[in-house]
């Protein structure tokens, strides 16, 4: 027969234990329902038999007829235990609000050519993003005119100056007027890579850079070159190049270690001139002040723009 809800119990083969899965009737302490009673042990009555698992019938009350037996010794099905409950995964959690302030930046490449407008068009240097390298003697004025080209910009524009940034340096830095030495080479070298780290950081969040430094053009691998590794081959170099009396007079009105001597000034002024024949442009600010000399940056930088020079 079959159980309202439950599933038919398997026949009871005589000569052949309870069916697998199936507890014996043994484990039962009692009179088995439907058996005949102890005679030793009186008729006692008759507890109900536990619910089935899924049962969804009402249990029989204690004067209602238990059903018929499959047979004498018919195993009678007991509740299995529970399966404990599986895992609970807990709901994902909700984002955690960024609230540090923290903005995630571009990283810093290497910077690229300018790309050449149509030729319709007359660049704009005043309005392009542009990576610039100031490149002058002690005395030339690259610090001034740096600075004023950057503060009168339409656009965001650093400076930032390699003697400021190699002045970082306080406990053991190394000074060229006390006679230079490999400590002294190793920190301006430490200073152009740091100025380059940075230029390619501002110009990949969309804000132009002018850098100034004394290159020497008898050495590129250490000039040129290294700002070009530093900040990338769309650096723009610029030379701006008075004549000696006029850096000699600057040079007298400065203090501190920026100040160099006069034969210094003229030795460094006397390998600068190697830049003329390089194909930079040169600009000449001996009778001209920082405005005047801006202006004539700006049109140097739309002329390299357009044509971008070969260094």
């Amino acid at each position: 027969m079959q159980h309202a809800g439950g599933s038919p119990l398997p026949p009871h083969q005589p000569g052949h234990g309870p069916a697998t899965g199936w507890p014996s009737a043994a484990h039962h302490p009692g009179p088995h329902p439907g058996a005949h009673p102890d005679p030793l042990q009186g008729a006692a009555p008759v507890p109900p038999a536990p619910p089935v698992p899924g049962y969804q019938g009402v249990a029989p009350g204690p004067h209602a007829p238990h059903p018929p037996a499959a047979g004498r010794g018919a195993p009678v099905p007991s509740p299995g235990p529970v399966p404990p409950p599986g895992p609970q995964v807990p709901p994902p959690a909700p984002p955690v609000p960024d609230v540090t302030g923290h903005v995630q930046l571009p990283p810093g490449g290497p910077v690229a050519v300018p790309s050449v407008p149509p030729a319709q068009t007359a660049p704009d240097p005043t309005t392009t993003t542009l990576a610039v390298l100031l490149i002058g003697p002690a005395g030339a004025g690259k610090t001034s005119v740096a600075q004023y080209w950057a503060e009168t910009r339409r656009v965001p524009t650093a400076h930032i100056s390699l003697d400021d940034v190699r002045e970082w340096v306080r406990s053991g830095f190394a000074d060229p007027q006390s006679g230079w030495n490999d400590h002294s080479e190793a920190q301006y070298r430490l200073a152009r890579r740091t100025c380059g780290f940075a230029a390619r950081n501002f110009l990949a969040n969309g804000i132009s850079c002018i850098l100034d430094d004394a290159v020497f053009p008898d050495r590129p691998v250490v000039g040129l070159g290294g700002w070009k590794r530093h900040v990338g081959p769309g650096l723009l170099p610029i030379v701006l190049l008075p004549g000696l009396d006029v850096v000699l007079e600057r040079n007298a009105e400065r203090s501190g270690n920026r100040r160099l001597s006069d034969e210094e000034v003229a030795r460094i002024h006397g390998r600068m001139a190697g830049w003329y024949g390089s194909g930079l442009p040169i600009i000449d600010n001996s009778q001209l002040d920082v405005p005047a000399t801006a202006r004539l940056l700006d049109e140097a930088l739309a002329r390299a723009i357009a044509s971008p020079p070969q260094w």
